[in-house]
């Protein structure tokens, strides 16, 4: 929504229907232009548009590793030449055995080693007021090759 606000077209996607629910109505609260659709993130292709950037918190380190891989394919099939991926991603580096997948940095290379420019992967982390403060994660800037 805050792109939205600056005058970007935004498309939100989730595949649950209930996080689509509330985003609309948030939307709708703050008088927002931003659109939001249930669809399946592997099968982006499907929504027969393209985009100029995406943004992903939380997605990528939820996938096996074939998923990942079809995830990728997925945003290369959608992304313009030269578009921006971003991605904040659980690392390796936040300790403990629960919670979502750690994701190693030679992982995130490996998944965009063809096709794709790996600008930047910096240490960062996901906020939370619920669990003492958050967790370690990547921050990526990726580029679709031209």
């Amino acid at each position: 929504m805050l792109f939205a606000s600056r005058g970007h077209r935004v498309l939100g996607v989730d595949f649950a229907p209930r996080a689509i629910e509330k985003a609309r109505a948030k939307a709708a609260e703050r008088h927002s232009a931003a659109e939001f659709i249930v669809a399946d993130a592997i099968t982006l292709q499907s929504l027969g548009k393209t985009f100029d950037i995406a943004l992903d918190s939380g997605l990528f380190h939820v996938f096996s590793d074939r998923e990942r891989v079809e995830y990728v394919r997925a945003l290369g099939g959608v992304l313009r030449p030269g578009g921006r991926y971003y991605m904040l991603c659980f690392s390796e580096r936040e300790p403990g055995w629960g919670g979502p997948r750690r994701i190693r940095k030679d992982e995130i290379m490996e998944c965009f080693s063809s096709g794709w420019k790996v600008e930047s992967i910096r240490p960062s982390r996901f906020e939370s007021f619920d669990d003492g403060g958050g967790a370690e994660a990547w921050f990526c800037e990726i580029s679709k090759s031209l």
